[in-house]
């Protein structure tokens, strides 16, 4: 077994055939910072190129999967008027295009961008325990980017309702719309995990290579092109007047100003 110590942002080893990278970066819920994701893409990159690696699994460390974006990082940016929404983009990209199986261990809550990992992956595994929300439409915004890899995986009845309700779902709710391949119990979530790698290790390289191939041709294989476009669309949202006021209602811990008062609502 190899592995690169001390951990930082993400964790990298490899035991078996199997790559594990770990999200690490508990103090803010593995929030995709910058420098996460730069990490993140180099270990990938490194588990890809490796020709002793057979399955990637992707991990966290904490109670949290991934919260999605740094707000401290996309708040510094969307005030020089930018969104750091182009790296999420290489992020999924290289999930979704790579030669090799992904398995999501998935032992906690995701929002917004960890939703994108998750459907990038090839197989999910989640806690039935584990929440879930599409909650971008109450913060003013929208869930463009990972709406790359997320609309290939969701029903499109299931779409509608998580994208324009923003509610919390569980991981029952999760199997059922096709976010995740299976939810299990906390105690047989590992044990989950590693049936998949042992029968994903059984395939011979080129052909699960192929194999990957052929599903992504079935589920629309241009995912670049439509990342750059959605990271566009991503923007508009953000730097727009109600991105500005729902972050700053996040933040704040308030309702923002769309949400009817209990008066207006009567």
């Amino acid at each position: 077994m190899t592995s690169h110590e001390p951990a930082r942002l993400v964790r990298y080893a490899v035991d078996d055939g199997v790559a594990t990278l770990t999200l690490d970066s508990d103090h803010n819920r593995n929030a995709l910072s910058t420098p996460l994701m730069t990490r993140f893409l180099a270990h990938l990159a490194e588990a890809i190129a490796d020709e002793t690696v057979r399955v990637i699994v992707l991990d966290h460390s904490g109670k949290v999967f991934c919260s999605g974006a740094d707000l401290k990082e996309t708040a510094a940016a969307r005030e020089a008027g930018q969104v750091p929404a182009a790296m999420l983009t290489d992020v999924l990209a290289a999930l979704w295009e790579s030669p090799k199986p992904v398995v999501a261990r998935v032992g906690g809550p995701a929002r917004a961008g960890g939703l994108g990992l998750i459907a990038a992956a090839d197989i999910a595994v989640c806690r039935t325990d584990s929440t879930f929300a599409f909650s971008e439409v109450r913060l003013g915004v929208i869930p463009a980017v990972i709406s790359a890899t997320v609309l290939r995986r969701l029903s499109p009845r299931a779409a509608a309702e998580l994208y324009l309700t923003g509610e919390v779902f569980d991981g029952h709710r999760a199997a059922e719309a096709g976010l995740v391949t299976r939810a299990v119990a906390a105690d047989d979530l590992d044990a989950t995990v590693a049936a998949f790698t042992a029968a994903l290790v059984k395939g011979a390289p080129g052909a699960l290579a192929g194999a990957k191939s052929l599903l992504r041709r079935r589920l629309g294989d241009d995912i670049r092109t439509e990342l750059a476009e959605l990271a566009g669309e991503s923007a508009g949202y953000f730097l727009s007047d109600e991105g500005r006021e729902g972050v700053a209602a996040f933040r704040d811990r308030r309702d923002p100003w769309w949400v009817p008062t209990v008066d207006e609502a009567t």
